[in-house]
C-alpha cells in the first residue's frame, strides 16, 4: 500500500466506491464513471478489477439508463485533408475520380524524397531494387492519387499491394 503523505487524500474514499459501484451497475463506460467521479479512466479499470467487476461480452445485457448527467461526448472529427482527399479518390465530390496505372517513371531513392513525392515503398525494403514511387502527391498527403486509392480504402481493410 502506497505511504500517504501528510497533505495527500487517499483516490479511492468510501463514497467513491460506492459511487463506481453505483454506476458501473448502471451500465456506465469506465470514461464516464472517471468524469463523474474525478478520476482517471485507468484508475477505474484498476479498481473495477480489484473489486473483481466484470461486464459481460454483449450490449444488451447492459440497463439502459438515463445518462443526462454523464458528459456528453464530443464528436469524432475527421481531418479536413483527410476528408477530402478520400472523396476526391472515390468519387464524392465533382472532382475526377483516379483510376488508371500507376506511373512508374519517377522512382527515387530515400534521399531523393522531397516533400511533394509520394512516399509508397517498391519492392522490399534492403533489396537491391528497393525505391519508392516518387510521383506528385497531394498538398500535405504521402502518397501520390493511384498510391492514395491502395492505402485509403473506406469500410475495409487496405490490403498492402505493391506497385
Amino acid at each position: 500500500m502506497p505511504v500517504l503523505s501528510p497533505t495527500s487524500s487517499p483516490t479511492w474514499t468510501n463514497e467513491r466506491i460506492e459511487l463506481l459501484k453505483r454506476h458501473f451497475e448502471a451500465g456506465l463506460s469506465c470514461r464516464e464513471i472517471a468524469a463523474d467521479i474525478g478520476v482517471s479512466r485507468n484508475a477505474v479499470i484498476g479498481k473495477l478489477s480489484r473489486l473483481n467487476l466484470t461486464r459481460g461480452r454483449t450490449v444488451d445485457d447492459r440497463k439502459v439508463v438515463d445518462r443526462s448527467f454523464a458528459p456528453a461526448r464530443a464528436p469524432r472529427a475527421v481531418p479536413r485533408l483527410q476528408y477530402e482527399m478520400l472523396a476526391t479518390i472515390y468519387g464524392e465530390t465533382g472532382a475526377p475520380v483516379v483510376a488508371g496505372p500507376i506511373d512508374d517513371a519517377n522512382r527515387c531513392s530515400l534521399l531523393e524524397l522531397a516533400e511533394n513525392r509520394c512516399r509508397w515503398p517498391i519492392s522490399t525494403p534492403g533489396a537491391d531494387d528497393f525505391c519508392f514511387c516518387g510521383n506528385n502527391a497531394a498538398d500535405g498527403q504521402s502518397y501520390c492519387a493511384g498510391h492514395s486509392r491502395l492505402a485509403y480504402r473506406p469500410n475495409s481493410r487496405a490490403r498492402m499491394m505493391r506497385g
